[in-house]
């Protein structure tokens, strides 16, 4: 047992023991969200662990205040997107360009990838483990894409992930910002393995000792400290298509008011408490990206991030944002009370929705060019 890797920064700890390569998220007290230097960490540690061959496998958790596990990653650290639009700050044009560049490396890793998805996984922290080879949920595990509460879109390769789930469970998820447990996300294909609490610390501590890293080695060891899978679909999945199959978010929201169950009116709930507008794009995003490859979907929320942060088409900067406004009113004043532009779903033309998918920039010169 070796420790050839100390932390590159104390808020992502690596080090390598048998033929493993472990990565811990150490930023408890923000629930391990990513900053701009955590995501350029993770990369340089994956890039020299692609190509070194003492390392066959990689594990990643998270922390929280009592030590590891408890809390995987809550997304990215959306404060310092609030305090970069009310200052003009241009540091999230580079944090997107390599958070998405982040999140292509892990899907199309070469090595297995293992991802302990315990307790909180939302928006960035989706991006760091759907791409991986094993993921792995608890009955703690709290999992969603809740973007659109705070005037954003999935992203993070969240159009590629969602738009790929059974029926329209993905636009349901998107659209409405759903939080599932560890064991519901096993019939959406979002999950591989559910795993017990006191499962984890020594699943972690066998990877260490294992000796072959093929696919049917590691699924044999996962297994061992699994529960038998028997996922149960507890959605209305039937509800589910029918209503989120509609072509427009209006629509949608018509097809639910029609439906008198609990299910139904939750759903429009969440849906009237989020940007109109960004849910219209959200509902775009989904299905062009349906069609697309990876890259491609990420070069698209890429473009599309461009336009959220400057909207010219509709006349808006900084402040006057809706993600400025959704992250005031859910992290800075707390009041919960956005001032979305426009306020209603009916109020969203085309004409606002579809500037956001064009590219800011030539193919030639796009960030995030060089994926394939």
């Amino acid at each position: 047992m070796r420790a050839d890797m100390s932390a590159v920064v104390n808020e992502v700890l690596t080090e390598i023991r048998g033929q493993v390569g472990f990565i811990t998220l150490n930023r408890p007290a923000a629930l391990n969200a990513l900053t701009l230097q955590m995501i350029r960490d993770l990369t340089t540690c994956l890039l020299a662990w692609r190509d070194d061959s003492r390392v066959q496998a990689v594990a990643i958790r998270g922390s929280n205040k009592a030590g590891p596990f408890g809390a995987f990653c809550a997304g990215g650290d959306i404060r310092f997107f609030h305090q970069a639009l009310l200052s003009g700050d241009p540091g999230p044009e580079d944090f997107f360009t390599e958070e998405y560049t982040l999140n292509h490396l892990i899907h199309t890793y070469p090595k297995p990838y293992i991802a302990f998805m315990d307790g909180i996984v939302m928006g960035g922290g989706m991006g760091i483990s759907q791409g991986a080879s094993h993921r792995l949920v608890t009955p703690r595990t709290k999992m969603a894409m809740p973007e659109t509460v705070i005037g954003l879109f999935p992203d993070v390769g969240g159009g590629y992930f969602l738009s790929r789930r059974p029926g329209h469970t993905g636009e349901w998820l998107a659209l409405t910002g759903t939080t599932l447990e560890g064991a519901q996300a096993l019939p959406l294909g979002l999950a591989d393995r559910l795993l017990p609490v006191e499962h984890l610390v020594p699943l972690w501590n066998a990877l260490a000792k294992l000796e072959a890293f093929d696919k049917a080695s590691i699924d044999a060891l996962i297994a061992t400290f699994s529960v038998a899978d028997s996922p149960v679909d507890t959605w209305a999945r039937g509800q589910i298509d029918q209503c989120f199959s509609q072509p427009t978010v209006t629509a949608i929201v018509q097809a639910l008011t029609q439906d008198a169950s609990d299910w139904a009116q939750q759903a429009t709930a969440q849906m009237r408490q989020r940007s109109p507008l960004m849910l219209h794009v959200t509902l775009e995003q989904l299905r062009r990206a349906r069609q697309m490859t990876l890259a491609q979907a990420l070069r698209q929320e890429r473009d599309m991030m461009r336009h959220v942060f400057f909207p010219r088409h509709l006349g808006r900067h900084g402040a006057q944002t809706e993600v400025a406004e959704g992250i005031r009113a859910l992290a800075i004043d707390k009041d919960n009370l956005p001032a979305w532009q426009p306020a209603r779903l009916e109020d969203v033309t085309a004409a606002m929705v579809l500037p956001f998918f064009d590219s800011p920039w030539p193919e030639c010169s796009h960030p995030l060019r060089m994926l394939s």
